[in-house]
């Protein structure tokens, strides 16, 4: 994907490691945060297209950086998960989707079909 940058907010190390190496191997351009502070910053100061955004950060809830991220920047698709784990491959391919698709979000389920 030409210059599609993803915000990835997660505060596990290995986790964090493992979600970026996906979003570049599926051909996003990725910046990292590790509390929602850091996410809301970067998103504020870069051109983001999309986020990921761990339910469980040590500074907030993930609920709460959401709707501060939908208020400064309504946008931007925010996709909230919790860790990384046998669904990641699923919730993977939906956000790529989805940005893929953002001016027709209908048709994001349709590439899942396939």
């Amino acid at each position: 994907m030409n210059n599609v940058k993803v915000l990835c907010v997660e505060n596990h190390k290995e986790y964090l490691e493992a979600l970026t190496y996906m979003l570049e191997a599926a051909g996003y351009e990725v910046v990292s945060a590790t509390t929602g502070n850091q996410g809301l910053s970067m998103l504020m100061a870069q051109p983001i297209n999309g986020v990921l955004l761990e339910y469980d950060l040590p500074d907030a809830t993930g609920s709460s950086v959401r709707a501060e991220m939908k208020r400064v920047r309504p946008e931007v698709p925010v996709l909230l998960f919790t860790g990384v784990g046998s669904q990641t491959p699923f919730l993977l391919r939906f956000f790529d989707a989805y940005l893929r698709n953002s001016e027709r979000p209908d048709l994001a389920f349709q590439d899942l079909d396939a």
